[in-house]
């Protein structure tokens, strides 16, 4: 039984699907604003979105899911204020908006990659769907839930008693202590813009039923989650920030045009902490899948990182941790890989009952810190068996790790006096052509870490 934490109702649930019929999973994820480099801390909720798909399909089920590319409409503040991210980035890099999209889109794809993320059944941008949102808007105008002002088309929260669901705000608390000098021409501090006239000097704008305008960021992914999944989905995800605001105005301007809140699940990942402090430009402690590798420290290494806390905890990052995060990861890799090709018999009830520990560390809500732990007592087992590198390959289609991968660094290999002895024993049998004893042998020293390989030149050994 898969169970998962809902934001909106805070606990674990039972997950059943909408279509239980086909055994079809809606998704919709918050996809990223492509005016920079996605940091590691965006990464971390790229790493659970890709690792909640892989357990789905463990499941047995099937997906339908999107994924969006904010390329128009987030301003610099997450509520209303500020220039557009891209509009600003296209101004300082002396490029327009579209080449700004262009180069971070791609750079953002080449890093989920790099960190095995499989991409979303649909990738859709913004700019693809700028007259979806214009008549999404048109629908909450009808409704009687939104009203227009010299700057746009503005959400009317009063009209809506349920507004503060997901983040369980205080909504007078919040009126009292929000900015209304901002905007004087809002009937209630915590409305939200879902049409935004464009200044004539704004770079990107569309002509519509309002005049040239351009989308608020709440709007995008309303209009294209309904045209791509429906009204009502199964699972919505994103980071911890995006709660209070963009997600709760997503489930407002939803209950606006169609009377429902679009999800049945919400899920959402803590916060990455840099050395116990906030991720800061001013800080320099930004860092970048580049910025790992640049160090020794491979993108895998950080995926598997991300395992060694919940998705709904807070995780620290250090140079440290990362570093012992490789070593720890190359490790692994040389346990699994230890068993591979190996013929000894493991009992298949040993097996099944990892299998199942396994399943359900994964089935409560992603409990991978459990899981990565079942993976390595099933690496360190005492028998040697191709069997268990085969249940951690199957394993690996969730943690993604590639663990039939080993580390080559051979040159100057130490090898202990135990193997020296057993490479003569073999050598000997060669030479009198006794190949069941040499393959025993090889499989001998396998089991204790090390690979032979016969060359012209003789035989030659590797650490696994």
């Amino acid at each position: 039984m898969l169970r998962l934490y809902n934001t909106l109702t805070k606990k674990k649930e039972e997950f059943v699907p909408i279509d239980k019929e086909n055994n079809i999973v809606t998704i919709y994820t918050c996809g990223p604003t492509v005016y920079n480099y996605a940091h590691i801390g965006n990464m971390r909720t790229y790493i659970f979105m890709d690792t909640l798909r892989k357990v789905l399909k463990y499941n047995g089920y099937k997906l339908n899911h999107v994924m969006n590319i904010t390329d128009v409409g987030h301003l610099t503040s997450d509520a209303d204020e500020g220039e557009d991210k891209m509009s600003k980035s296209a101004r300082e890099q002396n490029k327009s908006v579209y080449e700004i999209a262009k180069i971070y889109t791609e750079a953002f794809f080449k890093d989920i990659h790099r960190l095995n993320i499989s991409e979303p059944e649909h990738i859709v941008k913004a700019t693809d769907h700028i007259k979806d949102m214009e008549e999404y808007v048109k629908e909450i105008i009808k409704n009687g839930y939104a009203y227009e002002t010299s700057k746009g088309i503005y959400f009317d929260t009063s009209k809506l008693p349920t507004y503060g669901e997901l983040s369980r705000i205080k909504i007078d608390n919040q009126k009292a202590g929000a900015r209304v000098d901002v905007d004087k021409e809002k009937k209630n501090p915590l409305d939200f813009a879902l049409w935004i006239k464009a200044p004539k000097e704004h770079i990107m704008k569309w002509d519509s039923f309002a005049g040239l305008c351009y989308p608020g960021w709440h709007i995008e992914c309303s209009a294209m989650s309904r045209k791509y999944l429906g009204e009502k989905f199964d699972i919505h995800t994103g980071g911890v920030d995006h709660i209070p605001i963009h997600h709760e105005n997503e489930i407002a301007q939803s209950k606006g045009a169609t009377g429902k809140n679009p999800a049945n699940i919400w899920m959402h990942v803590e916060f990455l902490l840099i050395d116990n402090g906030k991720m800061s430009k001013s800080l320099h402690n930004v860092y970048t899948l580049d910025d790992l590798e640049k160090r020794g420290i491979e993108p895998l290494a950080y995926r598997y990182f991300t395992y060694t806390s919940h998705y709904r905890n807070k995780l620290n990052f250090t140079w440290d941790g990362i570093k012992s995060c490789q070593v720890s990861l190359d490790r692994l890799r040389e346990l699994v890989n230890s068993h591979k090709d190996l013929n000894n018999n493991v009992d298949d009830e040993v097996l099944k009952d990892f299998e199942n520990r396994f399943i359900e560390a994964i089935n409560d809500d992603l409990n991978m810190p459990v899981a990565i732990s079942i993976v390595w007592e099933l690496a360190k087992y005492s028998v040697k068996s191709n069997k268990i590198y085969e249940l951690i390959m199957k394993f690996d289609s969730i943690l993604s790790l590639d663990l039939n991968k080993v580390k080559k660094d051979n040159k100057n290999v130490e090898v202990p006096n135990e193997i020296l002895e057993l490479l003569e024993q073999r050598k000997k049998a060669r030479e009198s052509k006794d190949y069941a004893l040499s393959d025993t042998l090889r499989d001998k020293i396998k089991e204790k870490g090390y690979i032979v390989k016969d060359t012209k030149e003789g035989q030659e050994i590797e650490k696994v």
